[in-house]
């Protein structure tokens, strides 16, 4: 059992075996060109349709008490389309909110503000919590999407974690609940902690942060315009509960998992580091390549963290500089090989490279752990003598 000063201590002797994430950008930056960092509106038109989708989903919804009770089945596979839609509407809330699509900050928060709604997630918490405090201190002590340490106190939050969190004890049914409701919980405890104490005490996140006072204020508010907004769902389908079962509930509960699923592989099973290097502490997977074309290469997580901004047509062409560059050394999964480890491993950590169960009696090492110290990046001035830019396909 490590204490936490001892393993702070100990993430802070391996820092010289880490590289940074900007070190990965300063390398790759020149090899990729400049429309990859260019903002992309198109991909409004992808965000407009998703938002399309469910409204008419709800619109057919509407006359579900015209159809035979027998026929009430064929409402299933749109169920399913709106789930999707749920889920692109978050990854296209995400890369805007990343400056990809738009760069005007009125137009960001309003279409981000519509795209978020299903998932009650406000705006000005998401660029706090996502682009602030995770992006810049990934799978670290201070990092709130952190799996929880074995020394911290047993809250709430940890109790449900582990109990509806993929791993190797996790019980079949407390999984499948925990897939349709995890995203709410993970949610509940963000807004709680912000908007009733804004402490960085409070123990059931694994690493609060603190808000202003006008930002707080903005939460609230733009909760409030998603409560208006579910509200009017509510009422245009007359509260009949097969209406809400199927055009509400199922799509969101579908739409809750599917987001969970890519989040779970993003970094639980990687280890600790105080230095935030992205090959080290994110999974990027492969997934079927029409996952890719619905969830906007959500997949290259990887990529994505060492380029937040960057538009996601181009993470592909970023994988191919990380394999040049630095082989070996990224984790990258086949989706079905990431989710096998995730249920072969307990969810806690005993220390930045191992894993442990609630008791604390079970003791994994991370299934992810390599030697950083032998996946040393080939330097920069050699790898242009040996292979340059158009050796590999990749633009100037």
């Amino acid at each position: 059992m490590w204490p936490l000063f001892e393993l702070a201590v100990l993430m802070k002797n391996n820092n010289q075996m880490l590289i940074s994430q900007a070190e990965y950008a300063k390398t790759l930056r020149p090899f990729l060109p400049v429309e990859a960092f260019a903002p992309d509106p198109s991909k409004l038109v992808i965000f407009f349709i998703n938002l399309t989708i469910l409204i008419l989903g709800w619109v057919i919804a509407a006359h579900l008490e015209r159809w035979p009770v027998y026929l009430l089945w064929l409402y299933l596979p749109l169920a399913v389309v709106m789930g999707n839609s749920v889920i692109v509407l978050l990854f296209s809330s995400h890369n805007i909110m990343h400056g990809s699509v738009i760069r005007n900050p009125r137009l960001v928060h309003v279409i981000s503000l519509l795209g978020l709604t299903m998932l009650w997630m406000p705006p000005t918490l998401w660029k706090t919590l996502h682009n602030r405090e995770h992006h810049t201190k990934t799978n670290s002590l201070a990092d709130p999407d952190r799996n929880y340490l074995y020394d911290e106190p047993q809250t709430w939050g940890k109790w449900i974690q582990n109990l509806f969190v993929p791993s190797a004890e996790v019980n079949a049914l407390y999984l499948t609940v925990g897939m349709t409701t995890a995203w709410g919980v993970w949610n509940f405890r963000n807004l709680t902690s912000v908007l009733l104490f804004n402490r960085e005490s409070v123990d059931y996140i694994p690493a609060a942060f603190t808000l202003s006072a006008k930002k707080r204020l903005a939460i609230a508010g733009e909760l409030l315009f998603m409560l208006m907004l579910h509200s009017i769902v509510f009422i245009y389908l007359q509260f009949s509960p097969i209406k809400l079962v199927l055009s509400y509930f199922l799509p969101i509960s579908i739409g809750y998992a599917g987001v969970m699923f890519y989040i779970y592989t993003n970094h639980m099973l990687c280890r600790m580091t105080s230095v935030n290097d992205p090959l080290i502490n994110s999974v990027s997977l492969r997934v079927p390549k029409l996952f890719d074309k619905l969830h906007l290469n959500f997949s290259y997580h990887t990529e994505h963290h060492i380029f937040p901004g960057i538009n996601s047509d181009y993470y592909p062409m970023v994988q191919e500089l990380l394999n040049i560059y630095y082989p070996g050394r990224m984790n990258l999964l086949p989706v079905g090989e990431a989710w096998r480890l995730l249920m072969k491993t307990p969810r806690h950590y005993k220390a930045e490279n191992t894993f442990t169960d609630w008791s604390g009696k079970k003791t994994v090492t991370c299934p992810l752990s390599q030697d950083v110290d032998l996946a040393k990046p080939i330097q920069h001035r050699q790898l242009q003598r040996e292979c340059s830019p158009s050796d590999t396909g990749l633009p100037h």
